[in-house]
């Protein structure tokens, strides 16, 4: 049944399409019929206020299409609104950034006309998807046509659909000519250049950008350890007194390269318009659940989870579980030690090239088991923590966080520390931090970039294929382009990619003084990641929806935790060096307590030169502090205003009667 205009490229032109809505293709009409009238109601009447239609699929032979696929738009004047709803912040005529307003539109940069073009299609679409998310529940009891499914007031209609799979999913279109000049000067042509994050931000939005330019970043600051790291391995190769120095330098290298990083992140924010946005309310997840109850903060009602059971639930199974994971880590460890004494046996025995490449044989399957156990707890993790019941997106995200970063750290590092402080091998520790740094890069290619590539060209042929059985010589490229697109794997966000590039930053900071290379390896892995990601964002991945973003969030806070590990770390490796321990040849407690107190020193200087390195540059300090102060008097301006209006008005109340009743009772209530 049609519910909807069917849409093709020849009567798409009512509206620019900019979101996909898929529901299940067994939908109850009634329940499609209730959804669709909401989204195109008026605001004052609880809906979206959008344009929607309905995308008809022709028939085929070997499946039956979902004839529930919708395209959300929107007029340029709903847009204009929903950009100061969400306090879109844009470029003042000032020059600074400032929250818009649909009132004072012109006093903003580039709103020429009526405004077409001032905002970008990843801007609009984030405006949809908000618009949608806080479609709420009005009287309705439960969704139309599922008597099960409840609702009450002030429920997400959107997130309810989603969690209980009436809504397959919703995602934005790319647009295809934005898409082609992205791809062109991003990753089409090899340079050695920086890369285009403003043209990243408009087209991905902040969250997305911020990441691409913490890699560059990140690329660039390994280069000067890269420069002193070749002439170490090329010359100083056994000489393990030298790296006293390249561990002194890795120190100051860690808090340096992060402090900096927060005031370039903070320059970004600045100029995108996100440094001093404020954070919106955050509304509950769409999975959470539990009895309905009151808010006390937005005074609706909504599902109510008590903090003891999840506190039950996090204590009782989800921390024993992840110590039940991190001994079989330490377990598989152990079976990796026992290979490697193995081989190092059968080569004394027989010293050949067979045996001497039989040698890297057990660090190489024990990086293959250590990316599949990082794969397989991944997944548990996901399961628990959403088990857990966390009501918001914030608390899932950072509970999820913690348990894959301290697994991976122990599953990755663990055997490191071993070698480096129990079996105190320098020459075992440089080789399995090789053997385990190139693996897990290789690993991380063929499954990040070359299959996920692979497979979507495969499916891209089958789509073209098909469309171009279906309709013959007619042209409809929006059908093509929705049905492509739904096909398409989903961008889970940026959690495996920082996650990626905080287990470098580790094997870089911990133990790159005994294995100088380290550095130049992760900038050979970055450069390829950067056009690997870009390929994967612009032709493999959905696009994902804009996300508003100050900074990197709590991978930060995970990169200064690693930085100070660092610091112990090489701190230990120094005190293991054959020239320190030869000044105190009698006395290890005395050599020890050295080590700590020049570990605690070097904390403390890390701790200072974070304090001395202010995170916000100094005129950005300055431009805040005057958006302060003008907000600050714009309020009291319309606050005297209020008030003169209020003892005007009463005065003529009194002279006139009830002439003014009505107007001077509106001014007090502005008051």
């Amino acid at each position: 049944m049609q519910l909807g205009l069917s849409v093709s490229d020849s009567d798409v032109s009512s509206f620019t399409p900019l979101v996909v809505l898929e529901l299940a293709d067994d939908t109850k009409a009634e329940a499609i019929t209730w959804l669709l009238n909401r989204i195109r109601d008026k605001q004052q009447n609880g809906g979206a206020e959008l344009l929607v239609n309905q995308l008809l699929f022709p028939a085929q032979d070997d499946q039956k299409p979902n004839p529930n696929v919708f395209v959300v738009g929107s007029t340029l004047q709903r847009l204009l609104n929903g950009a100061e709803d969400v306090g879109l912040f844009k470029e003042f005529q000032d020059g600074t950034m400032r929250g818009f307003t649909y009132a004072n539109r012109e006093s903003f940069n580039d709103f020429n006309g009526d405004g077409e073009g001032f905002l970008s299609d990843a801007e609009c679409q984030y405006i949809i998807k908000h618009e949608l998310d806080t479609l709420r529940a009005k009287n309705e009891e439960h969704v139309p046509g599922y008597p099960k499914l409840k609702l009450y007031p002030g429920k997400s209609v959107v997130r309810r659909l989603q969690s209980k799979g009436v809504l397959n999913q919703y995602f934005p279109l790319h647009n295809k000519e934005d898409l082609k000049r992205l791809s062109f000067s991003w990753y089409k042509k090899f340079k050695l250049s920086f890369q285009p994050l403003d043209d990243i931000r408009h087209y991905f939005g902040e969250g997305l950008a911020l990441y691409f330019g913490f890699l560059e970043y990140f690329t660039f600051a390994l280069v000067p350890m890269a420069l002193i790291g070749i002439p170490y391995y090329l010359f100083d190769w056994e000489d393990y007194d030298k790296y006293v120095l390249f561990a002194v330098f890795n120190l100051v290298w860690s808090t340096v390269f992060l402090e900096v990083w927060k005031r370039c992140s903070a320059t970004l924010a600045y100029g995108w318009g996100t440094l001093s946005r404020k954070k919106a309310f955050e509304e509950p997840r769409a999975g959470f659940h539990g009895a309905l109850g009151f808010n006390p903060v937005t005074g609706r009602e909504e599902p109510v989870y008590p903090s003891s059971k999840r506190q039950l639930r996090i204590y009782l199974v989800s921390v024993p579980f992840v110590l039940l994971c991190l001994y079989l880590s330490f377990y598989v460890m152990m079976v990796y030690f026992d290979m490697e004494f193995w081989a190092i046996n059968i080569y004394n025995e027989d010293p050949s090239i067979a045996t001497s490449i039989l040698l890297f044989v057990p660090s190489i399957i024990y990086a293959v088991v250590i990316e599949i156990m990082n794969l397989l707890y991944r997944f548990a993790a996901e399961f628990l923590t959403d088990w857990e019941n966390h009501r918001l997106e914030s608390s899932f995200q950072n509970h999820l966080v913690l348990k894959v970063l301290v697994f991976n750290f122990v599953n990755c590092f663990a055997s490191l520390f071993y070698i480096a402080f129990v079996m105190q091998d320098m020459v075992l520790l440089r080789q399995s931090l090789a053997t385990l740094l190139i693996t897990s890069q290789i690993l991380n290619q063929v499954m990040e970039a070359f299959l996920p590539y692979w497979l979507q060209r495969r499916r891209n042929k089958k789509v073209h294929k098909r469309m171009r059985r279906l309709m013959g010589d007619k042209e409809l490229p929006l059908l093509g382009q929705v049905k492509l697109e739904t096909e398409m794997n989903t961008y889970l966000g940026t959690f495996d990619d920082y996650l990626e590039q905080f287990l470098l930053f580790g094997y870089v900071s911990l133990f790159s003084c005994v294995y100088p290379l380290a550095a130049v390896l992760v900038v050979l892995n970055n450069i390829t990641e950067v056009y690997s990601d870009a390929f994967k964002m612009c032709h493999v991945f959905k696009r994902p929806f804009s996300e508003p973003a100050t900074n990197i969030g709590v991978w930060q806070l995970a990169f200064e935790t690693m930085s100070i590990i660092a610091v112990v770390t090489n701190c230990a490796l120094i005190g293991l060096s054959p020239q320190v321990k030869a000044y105190f040849p009698e006395s290890d407690t005395q050599l020890i307590l050295i080590v700590v107190a020049i570990e605690h020193v070097l904390l403390a200087f890390k701790f200072i030169l974070a304090f001395v390195i202010p995170d916000v540059p100094k005129h950005i300090q300055v431009n805040l502090a005057k958006l302060e102060f003008d907000s600050l008097e714009a309020f009291k301006k319309r606050v005297s205003t209020h008030l003169y209006m209020c003892t005007y008005l009463s005065h003529a109340n009194r002279k006139c009667g009830s002439l003014y009743d009505r107007p001077c009772q509106e001014v007090l209530q502005c008051k």
